[in-house]
């Protein structure tokens, strides 16, 4: 639901607001700041890391650190290792404070409505108007969980691989994972030294090699120019993505653990029937069927589709003016919501906007306030 207005709330006026303050929130703040801007970030958490503290416990990037650098700041450490999950979060913790940007955490932004020459930004203890906003929230808050043949008579357990920490959870049990992407393969792979596992998948997983003639696939798509091509909106129709394997996942999945079948057929109860006719019980099903855009306070503007999706094309939004996004799936290229990528796409996103006039610094940003601040 939205947060009706407070009129008895002073409104502050800022140059630019940033909703999030997760990769994508951090890698459009510095770009503001770049620009001469003084952005205030609005995070809805305790601290400005994003969703990386909630995935799973095991989760390690298929990108060396030299690639998951933010604008500014390298990665600390060996630049060829492949960083753990908790590796990042701390480095953007020391990103956050390496920003000269008014980040207030404790911040969840309820609606955004347009306002004389700009947007007014509700976070229900203060209203913000702004000429220039960025959505950056991602996609963790909305987890995508597709229509599957019999998925809603199951009576066992539905899980998405947001609620996925470690494989002891489901120790013992029968599992299978819908999807073929990345997650679906580690936690695949993980969970059947734990569990039965199978993957169900709509076609044969495919896979794309992490080492190409000694060298780490990134730098050979960062070399030839791959990663930065403008073909995003291209793919954002692709079915599947390929797992980046090391040699690990291919053979697990080729020897069966975990095996990979068709996706089912039909559901009854706890029994799966697969499309060769067979039926088995599972215990859970767990989907590894990614996100969608997590955007329900530009649902008042009018900014979304039918489908809750933003109304866009690379970033830039085709229904308001001024109003920009940061670390959509597919949004310019390959790599647009990976640590890599957002820092590209957030300076192309300032550029224009200031280049369509949006962002004219008009208020020298809101009066300062602690990180938490209401």
């Amino acid at each position: 639901m939205s947060s009706p207005a407070h009129p008895n709330h002073p409104t502050s006026s800022c140059d630019a607001i940033v909703v999030g303050a997760g990769q994508s929130g951090l890698a459009a703040a510095h770009a503001l700041r770049r620009a001469g801007l003084a952005p205030v970030v609005l995070e809805a958490g305790p601290e400005p890391v994003g969703s990386w503290p909630h995935y799973y416990d095991s989760l390690t990037l298929f990108s060396p650190a030299r690639y998951s650098s933010l604008p500014g700041l390298p990665f600390p450490g060996d630049p060829d290792r492949y960083p753990h999950r908790d590796e990042v979060v701390d480095h953007l913790r020391r990103y956050a404070t390496h920003l000269d940007a008014d980040i207030r955490t404790g911040q969840r932004v309820h609606t955004i409505r347009t306002g004389d020459g700009g947007y007014l930004v509700d976070t229900g203890d203060q209203i913000l108007a702004t000429p220039l906003v960025i959505a950056a929230t991602g996609g963790f808050g909305n987890p995508h969980r597709p229509t599957l043949p019999g998925l809603d008579a199951f009576t066992g357990q539905v899980v998405h691989v947001s609620d996925y920490r470690a494989p002891e959870q489901f120790a013992g049990r029968h599992v299978v994972i819908v999807g073929a992407g990345n997650s679906a393969a580690q936690i695949g792979v993980e969970l059947a030294r734990h569990a039965r596992v199978t993957l169900a998948t709509r076609a044969p997983v495919t896979y794309a090699p992490q080492v190409i003639l000694g060298r780490d696939m990134h730098w050979w798509s960062t070399t030839l120019g791959v990663d930065h091509l403008p073909i995003g909106p291209y793919l954002r129709a692709t079915p599947t993505v390929p797992v980046v394997d090391d040699g690990t996942y291919r053979a697990a999945i080729d020897n069966g653990r975990p095996a990979r079948m068709p996706l089912f057929t039909d559901i009854d109860g706890t029994s799966l029937t697969w499309p060769d006719g067979r039926a088995e019980q599972v215990d859970t099903v767990l989907l590894a069927t990614g996100y969608r855009p997590d955007l329900p306070y530009l649902t008042d503007l009018g900014a979304l589709d039918e489908h809750g999706l933003p109304l866009q094309v690379r970033g830039l939004s085709t229904s308001h003016p001024g109003l920009g996004y940061v670390g959509l799936e597919w949004q310019r290229s390959l790599a647009s919501a990976t640590l890599r990528g957002v820092g590209r796409d957030a300076g192309y996103v300032v550029r224009r906007l200031l280049r369509n006039g949006s962002a004219l610094p008009a208020a020298r940003c809101c009066e300062r306030q602690p990180a938490g601040a209401a």
